[in-house]
């Protein structure tokens, strides 16, 4: 009893679900045909004009994209974060740039000594710098900003003026370049700023430039600027190592530590770097506790401390609600201190991500997209270039990720493949409306009505490659001779294109891929004959228009029949079916046929009888 309830409800669903199915593709087809026969109408009046005039329009968005908004490039830096994070390795730190960071812990910990918290004295940032000089460090930034003089520590204030003399240039302190709206009531010119450099042999531009400066004049020498430029989106991915005031570039602190270690001039670096970041293998770092006390207070006593001899050192503070954090690629919340030490390892240690022009992307997307216009407007190519598309696409971004893991190179080639897959969707979207209409989809136009259109006109046409030609030429050869049969017949023609009677790289195939067999309809023998007369004519002057420019080594033949089907007088088995199956069963299986130019034989001796020519 139950199994036939269980069965009678399986069966209800089925037919339920069979019912509800028919009825939702009945009406989607509606809905298909509601928008497709309008682009159908377009598309026979575009013809392939479509596939030049979508290249000029993606080659002027992307010039009005380059001149305005670049969101290309922004595209690019979206996606570059994500791939920094999802890549399966991280370089390892180069150990040759160390933070030490006042944290809370070493807050903490003078606080609970009473004292003194935040801020630090003067007297207690010498001492580190000082107990850091004796590690044997190669140099110092400081990334803490002294604008004011101590009224409460002028003995600190005078003990780091002369550190700063006494280091040469082995201690770089931090500056602040202000807004440009504040450089008009600056004393200072660009040229005077602290180890300002030319960008050109003889400069002549040299403006004024507002910058918050340490208050020592030897710190002052030996300053650079610490405040950093974000990216358009907020996320700081690349570094300016130089800001630019008229033919003067004033260095960074980071830039100022790296010419000092190398031993280079300024000029030698780009005006950028973009760090490795990094989320899992940061930079080797110490409290700043543990160095005044040289006892392990913020860190586990079997911790081995990172090595400070030979090092670069960066300090600054980390402690919430003192850090000046930067949103990067890694995180949103990074310590500056941390910033401009990834910086200078990225320049110390050569880590710093390379990456093509950003003007190379744009090239590389007016190439792609005028090569996918082009290969489109030549004729609709093989549906295998579906996967070699996907295929090459996966292959470039692979070697992206590749690129970026191992060698430190980002190919940003993301954006571009998307911008290029949209014009390969949009190419492959309108291809499909023309082969719609070509293959006599009743979506893109009327559907044949055999009770008032009764006749047809087949011809199926066969490539014969010249004799001479090897397999593998003949087999391009006959592949041009579709393309270019497809292309008329996509511009719009009155036949109907039936082409390929087996399925594609089946075993059958290649037995039977040289057979296009094209159908007319008309209401009469005279009418269906007609349309057909005018087609293959129009496709031997094209055909022969193609041959002078590249000959395709090879002529086309032709065989013909015409008939009335549903004439509704027939009440035997032979119904409507086998009669248009054994009128294409004729052709296909004609053994006598002609070349394409010699089309008349079949024309000039109609036969109008009931079983047709």
């Amino acid at each position: 009893m139950l199994g036939r309830l269980s069965d009678r409800v399986l069966s209800w669903i089925d037919s339920s679900l069979a019912a509800f199915g028919h009825g939702f593709v009945l009406a989607w087809t509606k809905v298909e045909r509601s928008y497709r026969r309008p682009l159908s109408q377009v598309a026979l009046r575009l013809k392939f004009a479509f596939y030049p005039l979508l290249a000029i329009g993606a080659i002027a968005w992307l010039a009005w994209d380059w001149s305005h908004a670049r969101s290309l490039n922004s595209a690019e830096d979206a996606i570059f974060d994500l791939v920094v994070q999802w890549r399966p390795f991280e370089p390892q730190p180069s150990g040759r740039v160390v933070v030490v960071e006042i944290d809370e812990c070493s807050i903490e910990y003078f606080r609970g000594r009473d004292e003194g918290g935040w801020p630090w004295s003067r007297q207690r940032h010498a001492d580190l710098l000082d107990q850091l000089d004796r590690t044997g460090v190669r140099a110092v930034g400081y990334d803490v900003l002294f604008v004011d003089r101590s009224s409460e520590d002028p003995v600190g204030d005078e003990t780091l003026e002369a550190m700063a003399r006494g280091g040469a240039g082995r201690f770089i302190f931090s500056s602040t370049r202000l807004h440009p709206d504040y450089d008009e009531g600056s004393p200072l010119r660009a040229s005077q700023a602290p180890a300002a450099f030319p960008l050109q042999r003889h400069p002549l531009d040299d403006p004024r430039v507002a910058l918050l400066l340490p208050y020592g004049e030897e710190m002052t020498r030996f300053s650079g600027i610490a405040n950093v430029t974000r990216n358009a989106d907020g996320v700081l991915r690349d570094i300016p190592l130089r800001e630019t005031v008229g033919d003067w570039a004033l260095p960074s602190l980071p830039l100022r530590l790296a010419t000092t270690a190398a031993g280079r001039t300024p000029g030698d670096f780009a005006a950028v770097v973009r760090p490795n970041w990094r989320q899992d293998t940061r930079l080797p770092r110490i409290s700043a506790a543990d160095i005044l006390t040289g006892q392990p207070v913020c860190r586990d006593a079997k911790t081995t401390p990172p090595a400070l001899k030979g090092r670069l050192v960066l300090v600054g503070y980390t402690a919430s609600g003192l850090n000046d954090s930067k949103p990067t690629p890694v995180d949103p919340v990074m310590p500056g201190v941390e910033v401009m030490a990834e910086a200078t390892e990225a320049l110390i240690a050569g880590s710093a991500i390379r990456a093509p022009p950003a003007w190379l992307k744009y090239v590389i997307s007016v190439l792609l997209a005028t090569l996918t216009a082009f290969a489109f407007y030549r004729g609709e190519p093989t549906t295998d270039i579906d996967s070699v598309f996907v295929a090459a696409n996966v292959t470039m971004l692979t070697a992206a990720f590749v690129g970026l893991t191992f060698f430190g190179f980002f190919f940003d080639v993301f954006a571009s493949i998307g911008f290029v897959s949209l014009i390969f969707g949009l190419c492959r979207l309108y291809a499909g409306i023309q082969r719609g209409r070509a293959v006599g989809n009743g979506d893109f136009l009327p559907e044949f009505a055999p009770g008032q259109v009764c006749w047809l006109a087949i011809a199926r046409l066969r490539f014969v490659p010249d004799v001479h030609l090897d397999t593998r030429a003949a087999a391009r050869r006959r592949r041009e001779y579709r393309r270019r049969l497809r292309r008329f017949l996509y511009a719009g023609s009155d036949a109907v294109m039936l082409e390929g009677v087996v399925e594609r790289k089946s075993w059958l195939h290649e037995a039977l891929d040289d057979l296009m067999v094209l159908v007319w309809h008309g209401e009469s023998e005279a009418s269906a004959r007609a349309a057909a007369r005018h087609d293959l004519a129009r496709l031997e002057r094209q055909l022969a228009e193609y041959d002078a420019r590249s000959p395709d080594d090879g002529s086309v033949r032709l065989a013909f029949a015409c008939a009335e089907i549903d004439d509704g007088v027939d009440d035997s088995d032979r119904g409507e079916r086998r009669r248009l199956r054994d009128l294409l069963g004729q052709v296909v299986a004609a053994p006598s046929e002609s070349p394409l130019a010699r089309r008349t034989v079949f024309f000039d001796t109609a036969d109008v009888s009931s079983g047709g020519s």
